[in-house]
């Protein structure tokens, strides 16, 4: 979870909103992200491979290039760099500490 914590604060840049050591909840914008230690009997079993969910955070196309280097400068695990997509998005994918895919994306075609 450290590293968790870490990544999502210090990385990031997420303020931090409430720490009980096992359970931390951060603010993104008007969102609170809560990460906690596995192993409550509904967590189920970790399946090697398995995606479970991806986070995705909304920029203007301008800050694009900004966010790209700054992951860069910060050594973030990059999937791929800025790439512009089918569906009118401008995206950049990476991976979290745990493997957990996160994307950088902006509306370049908002009416897609």
């Amino acid at each position: 979870l450290d590293r968790m914590k870490h990544f999502y604060h210090t990385v990031l840049g997420f303020p931090i909103y409430r720490d009980w050591g096992d359970w931390v909840e951060m603010r993104a914008g008007a969102t609170l992200l809560t990460l906690r230690r596995r192993g409550r009997p509904y967590d189920g079993e970790r399946v090697p491979g398995a995606a479970s969910f991806q986070l995705a955070f909304r920029v203007a196309p301008d800050e694009m290039q900004g966010c790209y280097a700054e992951l860069v400068e910060k050594k973030v695990n990059l999937i791929e760099g800025i790439r512009r997509q089918d569906y009118g998005h401008l995206t950049l994918f990476f991976k979290d500490p745990e493997g957990n895919v996160l994307e950088i994306y902006a509306d370049i075609e908002p009416d897609r």
